[in-house]
């Protein structure tokens, strides 16, 4: 059997007859959108340490959860369909992993994590400091917690949600679809926590 015989709705309705040979066919036939989701997200699966192949699983699940759930009224075509199950799978994934990596680390949070393409940490980027900055030798932890939680009542909800991935490391365009929020906004937010964290650390 080969899927050129058949048109999607006809796979659809073999599929919900039990036909498992129907969904092998519509598989390989969009298996396509299943590898550009998963490389889309591999990335930030491997910062965050989710392993692939359960990243994979939940490709499956996603499109396992479109072909079921798909109506030819919804007016929208199977690919587009597949690829939009598999990507909010793929989304609550790798969010459920952050936040349970999150709660992992207590909330903790390292001005040590090297930013953007300057490889500088953090702290150095948003104060323009050198390595003889004193605030850089700063080991006292009451000190530490001191400058994190003036962070956090410096910075908007939003902001940040998006400073917590920036001390991780993470670039603009790979928190975007983490927070599900447009790139530019991300890159716009970042700009702003800087100067914000940079008026804190100068008041030090």
């Amino acid at each position: 059997m080969k899927y050129k015989e058949y048109n999607d709705q006809e796979l659809i309705s073999m599929i919900r007859e039990s036909s498992e040979e129907a969904k092998d066919i519509l598989y390989d036939k969009y298996k396509y959108i299943i590898d550009i989701e998963l490389k889309k997200y591999n990335n930030l699966a491997v910062i965050l340490g989710y392993d692939y192949n359960d990243l994979y699983q939940d490709a499956l699940v996603g499109f396992s959860d479109a072909i079921a759930n798909y109506r030819e009224d919804k007016e929208a075509s199977l690919p587009y369909f597949i690829t939009l199950c598999v990507d909010r799978k793929l989304q609550y994934a790798i969010r459920s992993v952050n936040n349970k990596k999150s709660r992992l680390q207590s909330e903790s949070l390292s001005l040590e994590y090297v930013y953007d393409d300057s490889s500088l940490p953090l702290i150095e980027t948003i104060s323009g400091s050198s390595l003889n900055d004193p605030l850089l030798k700063m080991m006292n932890e009451e000190d530490y917690n001191e400058l994190s939680e003036k962070i956090e009542k410096e910075l908007s909800a939003g902001e940040y949600k998006v400073y917590k991935y920036m001390v991780k490391g993470l670039k603009y365009n790979e928190i975007a679809p983490i927070l599900g929020k447009e790139p530019k906004q991300i890159d716009n937010a970042m700009q702003r926590i800087k100067n914000k964290v940079k008026r804190i650390v100068n008041k030090l």
